[in-house]
């Protein structure tokens, strides 16, 4: 079969691979009919090829149609159109039963000390190959897989594999009440969703992002943008008092500090035998966003990451944020806890969030390496890529 494969930093191959088989009673298999490209991949493709071998499998927003069902597997038979989860859960561990998905204590890669296994994403998360192909092997799939039972064309169900699901949490970790405000900074996909959640939940949405094609996206949906170097205006608009939540969509990759990019950089193109000790004991994040957050949220406020930190050597101001009295809250989504109430939101026929509104770029698995480009250079306008390993079933 074909797959998106990661050869080096900020190279990918579409190469021929192993179709993929059932190796557990509770595996199947599923036809992939289409596979996003994650903000998150980015970092694979920028930073963390130390964790990454070549010919490994990317990515972890796919859904498609099931063709072997283990004999283990209870609720999804061959023919079931399915989206999957990023988290690959049991359902059944006290973590599961606690709604920490991606902390099942199941497939928690407890080698590294990180939390439970996740499609296409690293040595760091179980090295399962991912969702960028033609075909994916989806263990433990009685948890590890969504179940559709609508209709609706696949480009409304796909994000609920991450994006939809990730931007929830953001909004629910950062406590939105109608009436506050809410500041979002970053306006890629996640950012998108998040901006769009807080507004469907009552409250005054300020958002900032560099990129003029992303601020305009999100002033189609209401949101209140800002340019990035205007962030007096910002706290103007909050009445100089700040935000009652602040939710940082933006990562390890934020523009600034030019000396920790260039760390980054220069850690990306080291060999894997010295960049892996390098990254795991004192790697860093680039942290302007998470300052911005803690700047920008008032006193008492609540500041949500969803971006994603690779960082153990990373300094926070603690004065600050002690002085501030403030709640951090942040982490990997737990895709499978929100998806009840999620499907009701995606299947309306009113697209409350905009979803219709969201995907800039499609194209097929040979395409791949140049969307990554385009993506990652935030070029041509791209915010939202989706794949399609067959061509006939693209939407147009």
């Amino acid at each position: 079969m074909k797959a998106v494969t990661w050869r080096s930093h900020r190279t990918l191959e579409v190469a021929e691979v192993p179709a993929p088989r059932i190796e557990a009673p509770t595996d199947v298999v599923i036809r992939v009919t289409a596979t996003a490209v994650c903000g998150s991949d980015l970092h694979l493709y920028e930073l963390l090829g130390a964790f990454i071998e070549p010919g490994d499998i990317l990515g972890h927003e796919p859904m498609g149609i099931v063709t072997e069902v283990g004999s283990a597997v209870t609720r999804l038979s061959v023919g079931d159109r399915v989206v999957i989860p990023f988290p690959i859960a049991c359902g059944a561990c006290a973590m599961c039963l606690r709604g920490l998905h991606t902390q099942c204590e199941t497939t928690q890669n407890r080698d590294h000390g990180m939390g439970a296994s996740l499609f296409g994403y690293t040595s760091l998360y179980g090295s399962v190959p991912g969702g960028q192909a033609e075909f994916l092997r989806v263990p433990l799939a009685d948890t590890t897989s969504i179940r559709i039972d609508g209709s609706l064309p696949d480009e409304r169900y796909l994000f609920l594999s991450d994006i939809i699901p990730t931007a929830w949490q953001a909004v629910e970790y950062a406590a939105v009440e109608p009436g506050q405000t809410v500041i979002v900074l970053g306006l890629g996909p996640v950012g998108q969703l998040a901006a769009r959640i807080a507004r469907l939940r009552g409250a005054r949405v300020l958002a900032i992002d560099p990129v003029a094609d992303r601020r305009a996206m999100a002033e189609r949906h209401g949101i209140d943008v800002f340019d990035r170097d205007r962030l007096d205006a910002v706290w103007e608009a909050t009445g100089s008092r700040g935000a009652d939540a602040v939710i940082d969509a933006v990562g390890t990759e934020a523009s600034g500090n030019p000396f920790v990019k260039a760390a980054q950089v220069v850690t990306a193109r080291l060999p894997t035998a010295i960049a892996k000790p390098v990254l795991e004991a004192t790697g860093v994040d680039r942290l302007a966003a998470v300052h911005a957050a803690i700047d920008l949220v008032r006193r008492g406020g609540t500041v949500s990451l969803v971006g994603v930190y690779v960082g153990d050597a990373d300094v926070l101001p603690l004065k600050t944020m002690f002085d501030k009295q403030l709640t951090l809250r942040m982490g990997q989504c737990n895709v499978q806890r929100w998806i009840d109430e999620l499907m009701p939101i995606v299947e309306d026929p009113a697209d409350p969030l905009g979803l219709d509104d969201l995907i800039t770029h499609r194209g097929t698995l040979e395409d791949a390496p140049r969307l990554y480009e385009l993506f990652q250079k935030k070029e041509d306008g791209c915010i939202k890529v989706v794949l399609y390993p067959q061509p006939s079933e693209a939407v147009a």
